[in-house]
């Protein structure tokens, strides 16, 4: 079963310095997962947070499936995370204590045609952080640059 759904979260490689990463299971309603498949989801603006012991990931977006009846999914509701329990006991103490934050990197369909979500344990970068990310970026591609004129 080939799939090539892979929804990335673009923008949290610049602002996020990854700390640890997991992949969890999300629970979706029948319109949401063949949503999903067609690739009409958005992770951007996305992130996840504790209630009552479980984790939910909030602001994802799933477009309403076009073939559907009124029996449709709301667009922006939260999802609950499936994982192990440890897992998450593991996750909340470090949000709670350290001050960190969960966030998705990849909505993708493993081989068994399951909806899985990547989400990393993740420290916002400061201002500075940022400008030397795109410094290191720029010098990069300078240098690759250079390295291809002279082959």
């Amino acid at each position: 079963m080939k799939n090539s759904i892979n929804i990335k979260n673009r923008k949290a490689k610049f602002n996020y310095e990854f700390l640890d990463k997991y992949t969890a299971g999300i629970k979706l309603a029948g319109t949401e997962i063949k949503a999903i498949r067609e690739g009409k989801a958005n992770i951007a603006e996305s992130f996840c947070e504790f209630n009552n012991h479980e984790l939910f990931v909030i602001n994802m977006h799933v477009e309403e499936y076009s073939h559907a009846t009124h029996f449709n999914h709301n667009p922006k509701s939260e999802r609950k995370l499936l994982m192990q329990r440890r897992e998450l006991r593991k996750l909340e103490k470090e949000v709670t204590n350290s001050g960190l934050t969960i966030i998705p990197l990849r909505l993708f369909i493993n081989d068994r045609g399951l909806a899985k979500l990547q989400i990393a344990l993740a420290k916002g970068k400061k201002l500075y952080d940022k400008r030397e990310t795109i410094k290191d970026r720029e010098s990069k591609r300078r240098l690759d640059r250079i390295k291809k004129d002279y082959k």
